[in-house]
Formats: C-alpha cells, structure tokens, sequence
C-alpha cells in the first residue's frame, strides 16, 4: 500500500487529494500548521482504513521544516507519493505589499517545495519508483503579478525535473488548476463568487484532483484540468504579452 505525504493538507486541494487517495488505498502522512483541522480530516478518512499520520509543521520554520524532509528521507517508511500542495495568495498590487510577505510567499512557493523534493529524490531514486505533485496554477502561463512568477518556477521546475527523473522512475508532475472552488480566496479575505469572475471558469476541487493523478499516472510533466483551461493555457501561447498581463487582472 501506497503512502502519499501531502502538505497543506488541512483543506481545500490539500484535504481533497487526501481523500481521493485514501479512497484509492494509500496510507496518508497530513502536513500543515493547523493541528486541529489536520485531526478533523483525519477522523473523517479513518474510516476508509487508511493509516494517517498528523505533521504539525510551519513549513517556513527551517525546525519545522526539518521534520518533513526527515520524513521523506526515512528509507524505512518510504513515501511513494509527494503532493506539495501548501501555499496561499496575494493582492496582485506588488508595490502595496508587505515586502516581508511577499519574501515569504516566495520561500513557500519555491523554496518550500524545492526541498522537499529533494528530500523525497533520494530514496524514491534507490527504489526506482514515486510521484511528485507539486501544484501550480494557470496563473503560471500569464504576467500575474508575484503569483503568477512563482507558480511559472514550479511548472518550468517539474518540466525539467519529470524529463530527468521520469526515466527513472519518478515523476514530476505540475498540476495547474484554473479557478477552483475552495477556501483560498477566503483565505486571501475574498468571499466566494464575488471576484469578477464568470460561473464558467470555476472548477470543483474533486474534478481537479481527479484529473490531475490520473495525468501523475500516466506520467504527464503538466496537467491542465479540465478542456477550457487548455484552451485558455494554448491561447496564452500566443497572445501578445500587454493583453495577456490584462487577462491577468482577472479574479484575486
């Protein structure tokens, strides 16, 4: 039996790929700060006979930190599947913004799941098999603001490390969800359905995940839910870089 460590588990895409991969018979390692909603995910997927271990971790603190990457390494309880799924958003006004905030932003977007891929490369390697999720967002086919800059690092990252390791074994995928409907943009102090943006574009959290290890599986360096934001990635390809920084404005 598989067992999937996933960070920013706690909700939204973090607790939907947890349940999907419970319901597929991995055993589960939870990372997030919040102890108490890591527990109510728990108790729901007990259950379905998963075995679940709980992480408390801030992965900003280097101590914390440690912890996971100590997790991923131990060749004795190997991890086959890494979904490096924590991160939150900002106001897209860069030059408003916190200058300390935005650096943390970048460390959780990119320093983050760096090292824990790196951690996990090491005995996923000797074995010769694992998966590595690390979600990103359209947003990285678009001028988006520190965003958009940081989720385009995971997709370009994945691309590279799934062409490298995919013949060994490990796969890199970079999920690249639309506009999805969780708690992020609460989180980001935006309520649900009041961004300007249509009903169209939304997708639901479990069509995503689904979508997104099924592509892990078939070992594809991106996946892009759904056909509409196919398209919409393919006419980023060649739309001129100003009218593709206005798309941008869109939504958060």
């Amino acid at each position: 039996m598989a067992t999937a460590l996933i960070t920013g588990a706690s909700s939204g895409l973090g607790a939907e790929y947890a349940r999907q991969l419970a319901a597929r018979g991995a055993d589960l390692v939870l990372v997030a700060r919040d102890g108490a909603a890591l527990d109510a995910v728990a108790a729901e997927l007990r259950p379905s006979g998963a075995a679940i271990e709980i992480l408390v971790a801030d992965l900003l603190d280097p101590d914390q930190r440690a912890k996971v990457e100590k997790r991923l390494a131990d060749p004795d309880r190997p991890v086959e599947i890494l979904v490096n799924n924590a991160g939150y958003g900002l106001p897209l006004a860069f030059e408003r913004n916190d200058i300390d905030e935005e650096a943390r932003h970048l460390a959780l977007h990119v320093e983050v799941p760096m090292r824990l891929m790196h951690a996990a490369l090491t005995p996923m390697l000797a074995r010769g098999s694992g998966r590595i999720l690390n979600i990103a967002s359209v947003a990285g086919f678009i001028p988006r603001s520190t965003y958009g800059a940081v989720k385009g690092w995971v997709i370009s990252f994945s691309r590279w490390a799934n062409g490298r390791y995919g013949p060994k074994g490990v796969t890199v995928t970079a999920v690249c969800p639309g506009f999805t409907h969780t708690n992020f943009h609460e989180r980001a102090g935006l309520p649900p359905g009041h961004e300007g943006v249509p009903g169209w574009m939304w997708l639901n959290a479990p069509r995503v995940v689904a979508e997104s290890l099924r592509d892990a599986a078939r070992g594809k360096a991106v996946s892009v839910p759904s056909l509409k934001y196919k398209l919409l990635v393919g006419l980023t390809r060649i739309l001129p870089s100003s009218l593709a920084a206005r798309a941008g404005e869109s939504g958060r």
